[in-house]
């Protein structure tokens, strides 16, 4: 290189004379220069990508898991993939035992929404979902039908906030011979509802076949079990008399 005008040019070496000292510069500005020559894109064409470089630390990652894993584990590699074949083929028994994980169901939830309707309202919907085999939203609207029939025939209060479960509980202490069968009905609703379970054909049909038959039936009085027992004794006492 040399000054001209006050401006630095490079001259070719075969230009320079023997007795001229080589070019050089101090470290920093070199260090600076080839930074900013290697920063060009045109260095950088060939780059592997940010997801390119994520997975292979990823499955770095994995190798070095497994190695120090490997090296801890009796038998080595052999010995890590027969635990490892041993935790799936218990994972799938179990899978297999208990079935597919379901979500407890929220007793607490209630049992109608927001917007009142009339027992022959529910009934008409859940015959309109069944005939399309709608067999979850059948049962629900059953289940209302049957829960606002009695409230319109004065056996159980208005109560808007009722769940299922307690429905069930209160009507089953005024009509004991069906019992059971409400607790089943209340169940089955909050299986399909908030259980994740799919309702059956034969489940909405059974919960029909008991909303026809509760429509019929009669409450028991609160003391005919106690009238009923002691009419037995009275009698017992008669027959020991004579």
């Amino acid at each position: 290189m040399r000054l001209s005008g006050g401006v630095l040019t490079a001259v070719p070496i075969g230009w320079r004379s023997a007795d001229e000292p080589p070019v050089t510069l101090p470290r920093d500005p070199a260090r600076e220069a080839a930074r900013r020559e290697l920063s060009k894109g045109m260095y950088h064409e060939n780059d592997p990508s940010w997801y390119e470089r994520a997975m292979d630390a990823f499955w770095d990652w994995i190798d070095k898991l497994f190695g120090t894993a490997s090296a801890a584990t009796p038998g080595g590699a052999v010995g890590l993939v027969v635990i490892v074949l041993a935790i799936l083929a218990l994972v799938g028994a179990l899978w297999w035992r208990l079935g597919t994980p379901h979500r407890t169901p929220v007793s607490s939830a209630r049992l109608f929404d927001d917007r009142p309707r009339s027992a022959a309202e529910h009934r008409a919907a859940a015959e309109a979902q069944a005939a399309q085999g709608h067999w979850n939203q059948a049962v629900q609207e059953r289940m209302r039908a049957v829960v606002r029939s009695l409230e319109e025939r004065a056996l159980l209060d208005v109560r808007p906030g009722r769940t299922a479960d307690e429905a069930a509980s209160e009507a089953g202490r005024l009509l004991p011979a069906h019992a059971d069968r409400l607790r089943t009905a209340a169940r089955d609703f909050d299986d399909v509802t908030y259980g994740g379970r799919a309702a059956a054909e034969g489940t909405y049909r059974h919960l029909a076949v008991l909303d026809d038959d509760l429509e019929r039936a009669k409450p028991a009085l609160a003391g005919s079990s106690a009238d009923s027992t002691t009419s037995t004794a009275h009698h017992g006492r008669q027959g020991a008399a004579e």
